[in-house]
């Protein structure tokens, strides 16, 4: 025999379902709702990992972003890439000539879907100050381009705010029919 005794003040066992309304107390505790669309933005937006495409003096502007004074970490996009196969978002920061095209475009095939594209300072944009066959006016001409940061070079506060423009773009799903309708110029010989 055992010397064991019932309590009757103990809780009541583990298996016994809960009541509706016990049952709704609880989940409020632990329990939200949304729209999975909504949950994906927001992972998305918040783990950017970039990839640094700089040539020129925009690069250097873009290495003073990812260091501690600006701190592009502070809006998730601090795991920088070197290869395109594990970034999803490509910073391109300088001059670009036409015999970097190929490569540009080879890069942007590459990357994770869905894959977003900022295009900082000038140069990047269309072609700064060099009117020139060799430098190609605008890398919106071979690949699709998500925002735009403006400057010659732009400041690190210019491309924090891209950054952010991008971010509410992703967050708010906005459509994005440059990228769906994007094909790859034809002009271009594949590598």
């Amino acid at each position: 025999m055992s010397n064991v005794t019932a309590n009757s003040n103990a809780p009541v066992a583990q298996n016994q379902p809960m009541a509706p309304s016990e049952l709704e107390e609880s989940a409020r505790s632990f329990a939200f709702t949304t729209r999975l669309d909504a949950i994906v933005a927001w992972g998305r937006k918040n783990s950017l990992w970039p990839m640094p495409y700089g040539t020129a003096c925009c690069g250097i502007e873009l290495m003073s972003v990812m260091g501690p004074k600006y701190d592009l970490a502070r809006f998730g996009a601090e795991v920088v890439r070197f290869s395109p196969r594990q970034a999803d978002m490509l910073v391109v920061a300088g001059t670009i000539t036409e015999k970097m095209a190929p490569v540009l475009v080879h890069i942007y095939e590459q990357m994770l879907e869905p894959k977003y594209v900022i295009s900082m300072g000038a140069c990047a944009s269309s072609g700064g100050f060099y009117r020139a066959y060799h430098v190609l006016q605008g890398i919106d001409k071979v690949i699709p381009v998500d925002v735009f940061v403006p400057g010659c070079p732009p400041t690190p506060e210019a491309v924090l705010d891209g950054v952010l423009a991008l971010q509410r773009m992703i967050a708010t799903n906005t459509p994005r029919p440059w990228v769906d309708n994007w094909k790859r110029p034809e002009w271009l010989k594949p590598l």
